[in-house]
């Protein structure tokens, strides 16, 4: 059986055509002495019509090499070949089986590990060339030697009968040789061919790793009955003696025979038929290429197209799912084996989560997983998933209209039918977005008295009553200021219990969780800011109160008087100044969060994450941004600074000038007049203008538009692939709120439901009985995930209960295995084909030749009896 040569993914051999390159350059010499009389002896016996093929092809030999001249390099070696070995060699090369093997029956003192000028004996050349019955015949033979690079070349050609005829051999009887490469094996040794051409191919390969490098399906699944297996690379930071000394003798073959040993491990040959779980180990190894191809600059292109192959091998067999149960198999893993289901019987989808986690977009983006998330997303709401969309708007408006009733009910009844139905994910998402809502209405009406101006002028102070401090009136909270505090407190629990769910580092990973983060840190700052002024006002107020019962014409200590200022009067760093400058930064961050949710939404989810890449792409250019403002802020401050007060305004005087200056000149706010001197400096005001005109030049014609470039650079990849794009970013939204727990929104989220008392009496009770028993919960989802990576093949195998789950994995990789090997047969090349072909002619013609030989043999016998015959009448 044959299979297309690999070429692309296998390691280079030395020849590409061998046969050709025997035919054309093998150095016949005639002058050789050695053996003879053997050959002649032997060759007495042929027919004369065998003879004069032999010597047609000899002569057309010589005419050829006499016209090209001596093979180059390679002649020194070929001149102790003796004619018959040069005989013995082309019959190997080109299948000439009766030839072969009359002459390994009837030359025992044969030399079988001849070898041509090109360093190959004549089981190299028959492996090459395809001639099953021909390695056979050789491997019958005694101490024959390069069986291992046979072994190679054969895996390297896709000749799997070839294969199963060498591995049949007494050498691979110890199992070292099947698994140790030409670099593990000893030099004394004649398995692999030493010498000073080296190997044909890498000394790291072994031929389980050659054969996962060709996508040899059959042949890795007959090394892998036979023990064969890929070890997996030590960690790139790896300390032991070996990594040192590799590193240290040569780090370049170091780092090649790791590459090489990731190429099996991500072969979907090796995978496929290596892993019980296929699925987990192509997710944990695309991870582990992903991130070495970070540390490992130097190899990157080829540690993430390994990495690719990985993920595509995880989406290829997600696409040949049939039915829901292999479709939940791949996201959820072994249910039976894992307890995967929560509290609420939802499937946790473990596996689709380390998806999400290490970003393998076309796998959660495709349809099958898709399906699968939507049908959990309407959980208990099947009828909603085909209405209108005017339909569930509707439902939209009435969740976020009676949003205070349906949390009172699933506040007492939290199991109920409709506790169940505001437990999904649709309406839990609906209820806290409409919470969010509810929360950016109360900024705007926290502001609404000012919308026309503010009726209390900066220079103007108010009291209730003749001993009332004008700051009692401004510092303290307002009710729509509570209510936008009790918010807040509310989402700063629900921030808490996700960190204590998720864990510190999986928290921060997440850039949307850094922007809560902030803006909540900064509106705690803000009310606490505010809340100092009001204390300091509360105090004096207090003194004020316990003295005097009207201020009229009373002068106060100045620490208590400056609360009866106005607001110009009120110094810079003043408490309600710098709360009142934070609550600004917040209400933005606020508005800014309305982002998270329109992945939601088809049309604005690719626009948002256009967006957030942008982001991204500013954050790399500021940069080199900042290098070349600084230089220019710097250096024209430097000119400039000997002359305040002698220049028509104060740009570049002062550091802070220049910055004001060279910022504002980006967007054309700055003047041309900024560089000129009173006093007639001439060369400071010429050095000044061509410094001022090469940053306009700078950063507005070359800065700001390879920032424009980046950024449509980056907004039309995301175009390019936006269906991918946006169903992944709302698999990750959707995540969110498959969770259990986090029903009730902000902020009825701060009273504690029956639910919550109930389970924390039960984590109360499980962490006092934790030490008795001396087991440690590892229920923390991070725990979980990273855990995944590490369970072993143990735990699967002999397991009963996870059978089912072995079994539809099996069904899935025979689909893959068979559609690989479709598609390969399709590719073939039909050059191939039609070597194969010829390669069968010309063993065939050689076996007729033999047979008309033997038949002109015996003529020529019979006629000489009858002769014989006919004499010995005629002389009776």
């Amino acid at each position: 059986m044959r299979r297309p040569v690999c070429t692309d993914h296998c390691p280079s051999e030395t020849s590409a055509r061998t046969s050709s390159v025997n035919e054309d350059h093998r150095p016949m010499n005639t002058e050789c002495e050695e053996g003879n009389s053997v050959y002649q002896g032997y060759y007495l016996r042929r027919s004369n019509v065998d003879r004069r093929v032999f010597q047609r092809q000899a002569l057309a030999k010589s005419r050829r090499l006499a016209m090209r001249g001596p093979a180059y390099m390679f002649s020194a070696r070929c001149n102790s070949l003796s004619l018959t070995e040069e005989r013995f060699l082309e019959a190997a090369e080109y299948g000439n089986i009766p030839v072969v093997r009359r002459m390994l029956e009837e030359l025992p003192e044969l030399n079988v590990n001849c070898v041509d000028y090109m360093g190959q004996n004549a089981l190299q050349l028959a492996v090459a060339n395809e001639h099953l019955e021909v390695t056979e015949l050789l491997l019958k033979k005694e101490n024959l030697a390069r069986i291992g690079d046979a072994l190679l070349l054969a895996i390297s050609k896709g000749y799997i009968r070839i294969v199963e005829a060498i591995l049949a051999h007494q050498a691979f009887a110890d199992a070292s040789k099947l698994t140790n490469s030409p670099l593990q094996t000893e030099t004394s040794d004649d398995f692999f061919a030493y010498d000073e051409d080296g190997t044909r191919f890498s000394h790291d390969i072994t031929p389980i790793i050659l054969a996962s490098h060709c996508h040899e399906y059959e042949i890795v699944h007959i090394l892998l009955r036979k023990g064969a297996r890929i070890e997996r690379p030590h960690d790139y930071f790896c300390k032991c003696n070996t990594c040192v000394y590799h590193q240290r003798h040569d780090s370049f073959s170091h780092s090649r025979s790791r590459i090489n040993a990731y190429k099996g491990l991500a072969s979907p040959a090796y995978l496929s038929l290596s892993s019980e779980d296929p699925v987990l180990t192509a997710l944990e190894l695309s991870n582990e290429l992903a991130v070495l191809a970070n540390i490992e600059k130097e190899f990157k292109n080829d540690y993430k197209k390994l990495s690719m192959q990985c993920k595509d091998f995880v989406v290829g067999l997600l696409d040949l799912c049939r039915n829901t149960e292999e479709v939940e198999a791949i996201l959820n893993g072994d249910t039976e084996l894992n307890d995967n289901f929560d509290s609420t019987g939802r499937p946790s989808l473990i596996r689709l989560k380390l998806a999400i986690k290490y970003e393998l977009k076309k796998f959660v983006a495709h349809p099958n997983c898709q399906q699968q998330l939507l049908s959990i997303w309407y959980e208990n709401l099947s009828g909603l998933r085909q209405q209108t969309t005017a339909v569930k708007l509707l439902v939209v408006f009435g969740v976020a209209i009676g949003l205070p009733i349906l949390a009172l009910l699933y506040w007492i009844a939290p199991s109920s039918k409709l506790g169940k139905i505001i437990r999904g994910p649709f309406l839990k998402f609906v209820a806290h977005a409409a919470s969010f809502t509810i929360f950016l209405g109360l900024l705007v009406m926290n502001a609404a008295d000012r919308f026309e101006g503010t009726t209390l002028l900066p220079n103007m102070t108010i009291h209730d009553h003749p001993a009332q401090l004008f700051r009692m009136k401004t510092t303290p909270f307002t009710w729509m200021e509570m209510l936008i505090i009790s918010w807040v407190i509310g989402m700063i629990w629900a921030e808490c219990k996700e960190i204590w769910s998720q864990g510190p580092r999986e928290y921060l990973l997440e850039p949307w969780n850094l922007l809560d983060f902030g803006m909540l840190a900064i509106f705690v700052t803000s009310f606490i800011a505010r809340f100092m002024a009001f204390w300091h006002a509360y105090a004096a107020q207090s003194y004020v109160d316990e003295r005097y019962t009207d201020l009229s014409n009373i002068t106060l200590p100045f620490e208590i008087e400056y609360y009866r200022l106005a607001r110009v009067y009120w110094v810079p760093s003043d408490p309600q100044l710098i709360s009142e400058g934070l609550y600004a930064i917040a209400v933005v961050l606020s508005f800014s969060r309305i982002a998270y949710i329109l992945p939601a939404n088809e049309s604005f989810g690719p626009l948002q994450i256009s967006l957030g890449r942008t982001v991204k792409d500013i954050f790399k250019f500021m940069v080199i941004f900042i290098m070349v403002f600084v230089a220019f802020m710097i250096g024209m401050f430097n000119l400039y600074s000997y002359y305040l007060g002698a220049k028509q305004n104060n740009a570049f005087t002062t550091v802070e000038e220049s910055f004001k200056t060279l910022f504002w000149a980006i967007f054309g706010l700055s003047e041309v007049k900024s560089v000129v001197i009173n006093n007639g400096h001439k060369f400071i005001e010429n050095i000044g203008y061509v410094l001022y005109g090469v940053y306009n030049v700078t950063m507005v014609i070359v800065l700001l538009n390879m920032l424009i470039a980046m950024i449509n650079s980056s907004f039309q990849e995301i175009e390019d692939d936006a269906d991918v794009e946006w169903k992944f970013a709302r698999a990750k939204l959707w995540f969110s709120y498959f969770e259990e727990g986090g029903t009730l929104p902000v902020p009825f989220n701060l009273v504690p439901s029956p639910k919550s008392v109930v389970s924390l009496a039960m984590k109360i009770k499980q962490a006092l009985l934790m030490p008795l028993c001396g087991h440690k919960d590892g229920g923390k989802e991070d725990t979980e995930l990273n855990e995944l990576g590490k369970q072993k093949v143990s735990n699967y195998r002999g397991s009963p209960r996870s059978s089912r789950y072995r079994r539809t994995m099996k069904r899935l990789i025979k689909r893959y295995i068979i559609k690989a090997q479709m598609d390969k047969e399709s590719d073939e090349v039909n050059e191939g084909e039609l070597k194969e072909i010829k390669q069968d002619i010309s063993s065939l013609r050689y076996e007729l030749l033999e047979e008309k030989s033997h038949e002109t043999e015996q003529f020529a016998e019979l006629m000489k009896r009858l002769g014989e015959a006919l004499s010995r009448q005629q002389n009776h």
